[in-house]
């Protein structure tokens, strides 16, 4: 059964768009979760911005023979009928095994979900047709390029269902947040929370920078101790006013 794509609040996408992903993830490995990061999900191009979406997720097996055809490609259950279902500002993200020798979509598909507003594509495997992909103006992170089509190597058997995804477990609707680093992934009923507690780490980091910059040795500031959680506190309240007290 697939999930129904829900929206992402917009206050929620703003405050994470603030916070990098190395940020999120120290965020939560502080609350347990520390199998967040999807492995091999690297930007295909220099330059593509920080994105946060909800994840709609597509599902490859491996290729079976009276299946994983040209003839699939027309099937209702394809990645063409997948693209149709993706709602504007979603994050997809497909689960391709990791498999490094067949491009599991090319210029044409990304060009239909960067019309359809789709933000991005993430995969633990590669994309083909590279400069078209470039092309479309679709960011990208993947594991690379491979000239092969999908059904060299894989089956499309669904979306928006449970999927591995770079040895994550990623849920449909779960949020996304993706820079220069790579991808991490945030449990959709964790997403408020971390948004908060990664502003507030941006904040603090962006205070150690500033004592660093001055000559400050790091042992007692980075983490900090409570004399320079102090220092930092009245620095942050001049600064913004009203904000939840570091923990």
């Amino acid at each position: 059964m697939t999930a129904e794509p829900l929206a992402l609040d917009d206050r929620l996408i703003q405050s994470l768009q603030r916070a990098s992903t190395a940020t999120v993830t120290t965020v939560l490995l502080k609350k347990g979760l520390r199998n967040v990061w999807l492995r091999g999900a690297q930007p295909l191009a220099l330059g593509q911005p920080r994105l946060v979406g909800r994840a709609f997720t597509l599902r490859f097996v491996p290729a079976r023979e009276d299946l994983a055809t040209p003839a699939s490609w027309a099937s209702p259950i394809s990645t063409r009928a997948a693209i149709e279902a993706m709602p504007r500002g979603c994050i997809a993200v497909v689960g391709a095994l990791g498999v490094t020798d067949a491009g599991i979509f090319g210029d044409i598909l990304c060009a239909r979900m960067k019309k359809r507003g789709v933000a991005a594509l993430v995969t633990d495997g590669v994309v083909r047709d590279v400069a078209g992909v470039l092309g479309t103006g679709l960011p990208v992170w993947c594991q690379g390029t491979a000239a092969a089509p999908s059904v060299a190597g894989l089956t499309f058997v669904g979306w928006q269902e449970p999927i591995g995804c770079g040895g994550v477990a990623v849920f449909p609707n779960d949020v996304v947040v993706i820079d220069q680093d790579g991808a991490v992934l945030i449990p959709a009923a964790l997403a408020a929370e971390v948004a908060d507690a990664s502003v507030e780490q941006e904040r603090l980091e962006e205070w150690i920078m500033g004592q660093v910059a001055e000559g400050a040795a790091l042992p007692g500031l980075y983490p900090p101790n409570d004399e320079n959680k102090a220092r930092y506190e009245a620095w942050a309240l001049k600064e913004t006013p009203g904000r939840p007290k570091f923990p």
